[in-house]
């Protein structure tokens, strides 16, 4: 007997593991490797907090953990997900076109939680792909100015090609948030800085006890900038970063992503500094 749609979702709601059905609604490029896909969940819709992760998969080929770089903010709201073409999986993902059918399980783990009234200054450091989870929050940061007193955003990409969101990054300025971007190659006609993001840190905390920190990119530069801003005075449990592991279940099952104590899909993958410096200063086995 062929399964309903109503069969479907009652599965996936009565089975974590379970995937639901997500059909590609939109295909944007956004560099050379990096594609941002809208997906619309067809058996259960997706409710994200910012931060959270999916299990995105190929039907056949398998699944890949993806932070939500926007939507899903209200139930039946479409999903996206920024992915950039490093192995099997993803290839396939960001090769998916427009009317194809994705798997989906989540949404999985913690959030920013940006906006719990710690702090009235935001700063967000990204690097890469680092910037897609931060995405959300810098949007609700520019839509509801409110919020926070004063916003930054300073990034870091390898090559001006290589800036994700390049035009909306131009619009957040426009809004009032301080940017600053930095790449590790310039080409030429780049007006921008060149070197690591950590060179920016000097002029970005202004007001350390009333300072929220958000920092997402690859672990060394994740370790740099936390150690960089608590040497600046913001509180450590004030300094939230975006940890990755091998994730393959999402709920705390498997332990392919376990650090130490932490399965950072469910304990994480935001966490505060506090409670992961310590860990990160270890050298894993």
């Amino acid at each position: 007997m062929a399964l309903t749609s109503a069969d479907a979702a009652a599965r996936v709601a009565s089975f974590p593991m379970v995937p639901g059905r997500a059909r590609v609604l939109d295909r944007r490029v956004e560099t050379a490797d990096t594609v941002t896909l809208t997906v619309e969940p067809i058996d259960q819709p997706l409710h994200v907090v910012p931060g959270q992760f999916t299990m995105l998969g190929v039907p056949g080929a398998g699944e890949a953990p993806l932070s939500v770089s926007g939507g899903g903010t209200t139930a039946g709201d479409p999903v996206l997900h920024t992915v950039r073409d490093v192995g099997g999986v993803t290839h396939l993902l960001a090769s998916a076109a427009v009317g194809d059918l994705l798997t989906v399980r989540g949404p999985y783990g913690t959030g920013w939680a940006a906006g719990d009234g710690v702090g009235r200054e935001l700063v967000v450091v990204a690097g890469g792909i680092g910037l897609a989870p931060l995405r959300p929050v810098l949007r609700g940061a520019v839509a509801d100015s409110a919020r926070f007193d004063r916003v930054a955003l300073l990034y870091g990409a390898r090559s001006p090609s290589d800036v994700l969101y390049a035009a909306e990054v131009e619009q957040w300025r426009a809004a009032g948030v301080e940017v600053e971007v930095t790449v590790d190659y310039a080409t030429p006609g780049w007006p921008g800085r060149v070197g690591l993001v950590t060179a920016l840190l000097g002029r970005a905390v202004r007001d350390p006890a009333r300072t929220l920190a958000l920092v997402c990119g690859p672990e060394v530069m994740m370790r740099l900038v936390a150690a960089r801003l608590v040497a600046a005075g913001v509180p450590a449990e004030r300094v939230r970063v975006s940890l990755e592991r091998n994730m393959h279940c999402g709920v705390g099952l498997c332990g392919h992503c376990q650090l130490r104590e932490l399965f950072l899909c469910v304990d994480g993958p935001v966490l505060p500094w506090s409670r992961v410096g310590d860990l990160l200063s270890v050298r894993e086995l």
